[in-house]
């Protein structure tokens, strides 16, 4: 049946159209975990609270998507890659709807983390699904798309949010991501197609035991340390650019602000060429390289005099981030053996674990009033990430 569906693709040369819908839904649906990253001051204001309460818009977001990637993958495995996305969408539009309405933190909160379960309803699957659907050759080109298009997500979700909050207010943030999931669940629909359910004998409870077992390889540990510190900086340094630039060292206004995280989108040009560094550099160098480069662009932010001086080093730390995420996922795979499954779906969980504790680690290191220890305490949690590296061995995973 692989052979049949591959043949009729094949015949109607829609291997690049499935991509570029691959793309866009990773695009648009991760675009919501960054999406309140520039909108916490203005909960903050609007529900009157603090803004240490009001990043968990984004924190419990990235909470529950975490957990949803452990769960997602094994369901997907049993009752279909397309249905579970299918799913996850039709719930992402529902619920994105309904966060327009909402009046008050907790149920936003609340409603954000159930959006996030249903966000991950597609990162951990349409991966499984592109190795599935995709002769080798082509696998690689849909597969560097579609991490692209997670990674361009963390600059888009939040320039788009800025510029429709700052035009026609938060409340559209969310209807309109609602209309742009209704869209692309229907081209997931139309123009997707079906795979046989590649185990439907799944055990789901099993699945879950064997996750354990990742532990079992030492050099996982080291590796899931790196996923940790990687998007709670990214994360975190995004909280934080906005307090940092609208402070009295530079007076950026709130259009200025957005053009400055659109710039940021400069860094993620390299990622494609992650896998062509690998090869001619080694996959530990190059990872100890990209991670020493968000090192340096994250601690100079924070001593910055110069606004020029400022927006390069952010550009340079998001280039490092781009390069580490692909590299970091090749060596998991590598490391993880007979448990690659479970080790990517665990690593994805502590990602965006990493996601979550970001926005609420930054909001404590801001409370000092000294953005050159924020934003060198957030480097900080890299260098462990540097560190850890020095711990893995490829030759010996047990």
């Amino acid at each position: 049946m692989n052979n049949f569906i591959s043949k009729n693709i094949d015949d109607t040369k829609s291997y690049s159209l499935i991509t570029l819908i691959l793309f866009w839904s990773g695009l648009v649906i991760m675009s919501s975990l960054y999406v309140t990253i520039p909108l916490v001051s203005t909960f903050s204001q609007i529900f009157s609270v603090e803004v240490s309460k009001a990043v968990w818009s984004s924190s419990g977001f990235s909470l529950c998507f975490a957990i949803g990637c452990l769960c997602h993958g094994p369901l997907s495995d049993r009752y279909g890659r397309k249905k579970v996305i299918i799913i996850g969408l039709s719930a992402l539009t529902i619920i994105s709807f309904l966060l327009g309405t909402v009046h008050n933190l907790v149920t936003l909160i609340t409603l954000r983390g159930i959006q996030g379960a249903a966000a991950a309803t597609f990162s951990p699957v349409a991966l499984s699904y592109a190795v599935e659907l995709f002769p080798p050759k082509k696998r690689v080109v849909a597969i560097g798309f579609i991490s692209t298009g997670f990674l361009m997500a963390g600059i888009i979700g939040q320039v788009f949010s800025s510029f429709v909050n700052q035009h026609i207010g938060w409340n559209f943030v969310f209807y309109i991501l609602g209309l742009i999931y209704l869209i692309t669940t229907l081209l997931i629909i139309l123009f997707i197609p079906n795979l046989p359910i590649s185990q439907p004998d799944t055990n789901i409870s099993k699945v879950f035991k064997q996750m354990k077992n990742v532990f079992k390889i030492k050099s996982l540990k080291y590796a899931y340390i790196i996923a940790l510190v990687l998007l709670l900086s990214f994360v975190g340094m995004y909280s934080a650019l906005g307090n940092f630039l609208s402070s009295p060292k530079f007076n950026f206004t709130t259009q200025q602000i957005l053009y400055v995280r659109l710039i940021g989108i400069i860094g993620m040009v390299l990622s494609p060429y992650a896998g062509k560094l690998v090869e001619k550099f080694s996959i530990i160098s190059v990872l100890r390289g990209s991670l020493l480069l968000s090192i340096i662009g994250l601690a100079l932010i924070g001593i910055s005099r110069s606004a020029l001086f400022m927006i390069i080093m952010s550009v340079i730390f998001v280039i490092g981030i781009a390069i580490t995420t692909p590299t970091l996922i090749s060596l998991i795979g590598v490391l993880g053996g007979k448990t690659r499954g479970s080790a990517v779906s665990m690593y994805t969980f502590i990602l965006f674990l990493g996601a979550s504790i970001g926005p609420v680690l930054t909001m404590r290191l801001l409370k000092t009033g000294s953005y050159t220890i924020t934003f060198t305490s957030l480097a900080a949690c890299l260098v462990i990430g540097i560190l850890a590296t020095f711990f893995i061995n490829l030759e010996k995973n047990d």
